[in-house]
């Protein structure tokens, strides 16, 4: 039964200890036993599901109680845990660490205790060595309702090391479920904040994944944390795994059965994308293609509408400007009317220039690298009608992005936005919605119909 998939959470005391290392090299190992694992991320993290998917075969999903709200934590778990074995879901920030200001919301331990999950907890050990039974402690004791069921040291320097470590956490009550040493070839490049996407590296990503794979094979013990993972509790009463399909909506199709085609854009450009925005287009009656605006000089045939994610448009601007055939196609489809969704790195293609160099000039706006990283929750509510939402709409979003973009709003803007400052940003112009911020649409399925609905009748 899908509600009684094992499942483990990985978390760490704080960012850089090594949990992607271990969710990615645990997923594989796991996969590599021939299990089918369903990986998780919580929080809004984009890239690290990449390197799940590669690990894994299967759809990277996020888990995040901010963007989704609580109560959908276990039923998008159990949709994407539906027909494993076992599930892997790795933490974000410190175990502890969740949105500013709102207490234990949207973090590890939040998620850990939605899920009845087991934690596995993760120590960069390189500068420590009895201490780490102390800490040890402290993040086991904190909160009783979260049980930490293991741990496993990274980055320990020799067997010496080893062995100070082993003696010191014999005292902190918490089972050593695996020891890994320095090994620089797991390392992967990082990029505000993150990993370099898959896409922008796929056959080192895959060298990656195998190296944190073999890592985790050798030094952890994977019958132990397997056994940990099936002493998972039963999930809440009633939890029922989450669907794109609403019982009361009936897909938007023509007459002869095909829906409106819905381009969704992707490579090594825009990778940021969850899983559950197609999901919810193709349930509402939207026929999906993917295209690459690096490569594709023309949209597909038919093309409705288009949904333009998040991404690094920046590291590109040089080959998403020189493919003038395709910036031109879609302010053709722009200025028709035509639904458009663009969050984020989206905003940047639709603008007039991205550092200096042209773009789509769909917008009146230009945008701009900076070294300001602009990053948090975002409580927003929509300050117009468009193509999403209604006015007054209410959604939380993230923001996450080293650009500027002058101006921040259009005459009619797509967002008003209470904190850090209060304020409006992003453009409704025609079919156009356009923002920095990035919403997971599962909080609110009828973003998908209504933009499909456009889709059919613009």
């Amino acid at each position: 039964m899908t509600s009684s998939v094992p499942r483990l959470v990985i978390a760490a005391p704080s960012s850089g200890s090594g949990k992607t290392t271990v969710a990615t090299g645990l997923m594989a190992a796991f996969a590599a036993r021939r299990l089918a694992v369903s990986p998780h991320k919580v929080g809004p993290d984009y890239i690290d599901p990449g390197y799940h998917a590669l690990a894994t075969g299967r759809v990277g999903r996020n888990l995040d109680a901010y963007l989704c709200g609580p109560e959908l934590i276990a039923p998008l778990f159990l949709h994407g845990a539906r027909g494993c074995d076992i599930a892997v879901v790795e933490g974000v920030m410190g175990l502890y660490d969740g949105a500013a200001g709102e207490g234990e919301l949207a973090s590890t331990a939040h998620v850990a205790k939605l899920l009845r999950a087991p934690v596995v907890l993760v120590v960069d050990a390189s500068s420590q060595s009895r201490s780490v039974a102390a800490l040890v402690h402290g993040f086991a004791s904190w909160d009783p309702e979260v049980r930490v069921g293991g741990v496993i040291l990274n980055k320990v320097a020799s067997d010496r090391h080893e062995e100070l470590l082993r003696e010191a956490l014999d005292q902190a009550g918490v089972p050593l479920l695996g020891v890994l040493r320095r090994v620089p070839q797991v390392d992967t490049p990082s990029r505000h904040l993150g990993l370099v996407p898959v896409a922008e590296r796929r056959s080192a990503a895959v060298e990656a994944v195998a190296a944190m794979a073999a890592q985790v094979g050798q030094g952890c013990d994977l019958a132990a944390l397997e056994a940990l993972a099936r002493t998972a509790g039963a999930l809440p009463g009633g939890s029922a795994p989450w669907t794109p399909a609403s019982p009361a909506h009936h897909p938007t199709r023509s007459a002869e059965g095909r829906g409106p085609v819905v381009a969704v854009a992707g490579g090594p450009a825009f990778t940021f994308s969850y899983a559950e925005h197609t999901e919810l287009l193709t349930a509402a009656g939207a026929e999906v293609v993917a295209f690459d605006p690096l490569r594709d000089e023309q949209l597909h045939e038919g093309t409705a509408g288009l949904v333009i994610g998040g991404g690094f448009p920046e590291v590109y601007a040089a080959e998403l400007s020189a493919n003038e055939p395709l910036r031109k196609a879609v302010a053709e489809l722009a200025l028709s009317g035509a639904p458009v969704a663009a969050e984020c790195a989206g905003l940047l293609y639709l603008c007039r220039e991205l550092d200096g160099k042209p773009m789509c000039g769909v917008l009146d706006a230009t945008a701009r690298m900076t070294q300001r990283l602009t990053l948090g929750y975002r409580d927003a509510v929509a300050v117009g009608d468009s193509v999403l939402v209604v006015a007054g709409t209410r959604m939380r979003g993230h923001e996450f992005h080293r650009t500027v973009v002058e101006p921040g709003a259009g005459a009619a803007p797509a967002w008003g936005v209470r904190a850090p400052v209060r304020r409006v940003e992003g453009f409704v112009q025609q079919g156009v919605h356009a923002s920095y911020l990035h919403t997971h649409w599962a909080s609110q399925p009828g973003v998908a119909r209504r933009f499909v609905e456009r889709c059919r009748t613009s």
